[in-house]
């Protein structure tokens, strides 16, 4: 059946190959992951100047640290000499320098080449134009960002754009105040599925009734089927039964002062494109980050940000956290389980979005755009076809 003959009420997906071909996920790693802004760590895990973090974007390994000057400095975690890779661990601190473990190539926290084995003897290398490859940076919400491009596109469009976009304002997640909010508690998912699913996934709640029983009874609207990203500036309900955003409903911890009063028992959900969500609550946050690994596996860092005080004093967060860890586990089981079905037979067109699903079909759109157009992208014998 082709899109032109299906009903009004449904629209095409993406087809089969666009989840299984490792061309196609070459190509995503390139002209997505390497060319947009990428949420990276937590600026709170660089506290201190020599605190570093290595994280892959697309193909590259990047190393993020915080220099001498206290300011967030980005480089591609690769040593200029003969291309070994320059910290191998994926975070810790080091006193005042980086080191290659193969030639000691040494480089200060600014990036700048500052020693290697007979350097004098070498004074025509400039130890400038030799120092570490930068990476554009940003700190913003709390976390720090990077982007691999030459010419990076405009953070303040292509990322608080987004936010602003769904929340209709950038004022309604300010006084959240995230930037200051502390981590109580980070799990990390290793999911054998796709990107896309994961992000399709997000976006949807034609699948709350049936797999989310905890969520729709904390926000009864989701059992209709209709997310809250469906609607610009729409947080959900909290039900007229439920004190907090919680496993079992019962009161959840000290609300963040800037809430506003019509975001009081309120829930709303904010996708970052590619590769961020943003869940919203009176009390705590839940900030997600995916780290597309592989044509078929994503690895998705989940951070619940509450009050300082909270984290500080031992408070018990762990209801709040069951209630959306058991939703992430439920969604990657189901995005797991979509998964082989994208190397069907029955899938090679791809399948079909219902109402309350067709605002998918835009980052479906978006997605074929940034690969270079929709005409043959995802056909067999195409440079991304399957």
């Amino acid at each position: 059946m082709t899109s032109s003959s299906l009903p009004d009420s449904l629209i095409a997906t993406l087809p089969g190959s666009a989840y299984t071909d490792p061309g196609v996920f070459a190509q995503e790693q390139e002209r997505i992951f390497e060319t947009m802004w990428f949420c990276v760590a937590r600026a709170s895990e660089l506290a201190r100047p020599g605190a570093f973090r290595t994280v892959d974007v697309g193909r590259e390994s990047v190393l993020v640290t915080r220099a001498r000057d206290h300011s967030t400095r980005a480089y591609l975690n690769v040593c200029r000499h003969r291309g070994a890779k320059l910290c191998t661990e994926r975070s810790g601190e080091v006193k005042r320098a980086f080191q290659c473990p193969y030639h000691a190539w040494t480089y200060g926290l600014d990036g700048k080449l500052v020693a290697a084995p007979n350097l004098t003897k070498m004074p025509d290398v400039d130890r400038a134009e030799y120092g570490l490859a930068g990476v554009a940076v940003r700190e913003w919400l709390g976390y720090v960002w990077v982007c691999l491009a030459e010419n990076p596109p405009s953070f303040e469009e292509d990322v608080m754009g987004e936010v602003a976009g769904r929340l209709g304002d950038l004022e309604s997640i300010e006084r959240y105040d995230i930037d200051n909010l502390s981590v109580g508690r980070r799990i990390t998912y290793d999911v054998k599925a796709n990107w896309k699913l994961i992000v399709e996934n997000f976006m949807e709640c034609y699948h709350c009734a049936t797999i989310h029983p905890e969520l729709t009874e904390v926000l009864p609207e989701f059992a209709d089927g209709y997310a809250a990203q469906y609607y610009v500036g729409h947080g959900a309900a909290f039900g007229e039964d439920v004190q907090g955003f919680t496993v079992d409903g019962s009161a959840g911890l000290d609300r963040i002062p800037g809430v506003a009063q019509d975001q009081d028992r309120r829930y709303y959900a904010i996708t970052v494109k590619p590769q961020v969500f943003i869940n919203l609550v009176p009390d705590h946050v839940i900030f997600h980050r995916m780290y597309p690994v592989a044509v078929d596996r994503t690895i998705v860092e989940c951070d619940w940000l509450y009050l300082p005080h909270v984290v500080d004093g031992g408070k018990d967060v762990s209801r709040s956290v069951e209630l959306f860890d058991r939703v992430n586990r439920q969604d990657f089981e189901a995005c797991e389980r979509t998964q082989p079905g994208m190397s069907s037979r029955l899938y090679a067109k791809g399948g079909v979005l219902v109402p309350s699903e067709h605002h998918i079909g835009a980052f479906h759109d978006w997605v074929t755009e940034r690969l270079g157009g929709a005409q043959g992208r995802f056909s067999p014998g195409s440079p991304c076809g399957g």
